[in-house]
């Protein structure tokens, strides 16, 4: 198994579910943010103070590859890699695994950049800073 720079662990709410007794597909990409939110923290980034500040974190590329379903009340976690990949954008390797057996559930790569109050790309240096610390 992958070593992760963070691991977050979830349990399946019924209401995440579906008519066919699944997490609906969507819910997935709440699972991936709130991990991604955590460990940004974790960073000492402030998603509030970045946003008065007029500086925002956006996610402009999500790629997620379903491998099998998790049901109401399934334990998961999810791993998280990161990679800069240029010098505006980074990228999020997520994988989701269901508890206990370990069974990959979903492959994700999330791709995000800083956008500035004019609405232009702008990595600032602590957000940069933080991140090369972690790649």
């Amino acid at each position: 198994m992958k070593k992760y720079q963070f691991r977050l662990d979830f349990q399946v709410r019924d209401y995440e579910c579906d008519l066919q007794g699944v997490v609906n597909n969507a819910v997935y990409q709440n699972y991936l943010e709130h991990c991604r939110h955590e460990f940004i923290k974790q960073l000492g980034l402030d998603f509030a103070e970045l946003a008065e500040r007029g500086l925002n974190l956006v996610v402009i590329h999500a790629e997620l590859d379903y491998k099998r379903p998790l049901r109401s009340g399934d334990r998961f976690w999810v791993g998280l890699i990161l990679e800069r990949i240029s010098p505006l954008r980074y990228r999020f390797r997520q994988d989701i695994f269901r508890v206990p057996d370990n069974q990959l559930v979903l492959k994700a790569w999330i791709t995000g950049t800083g956008v500035n109050a004019k609405g232009r790309p702008e990595l600032p240096e602590e957000i940069a800073a933080a991140l090369a610390a972690q790649v």
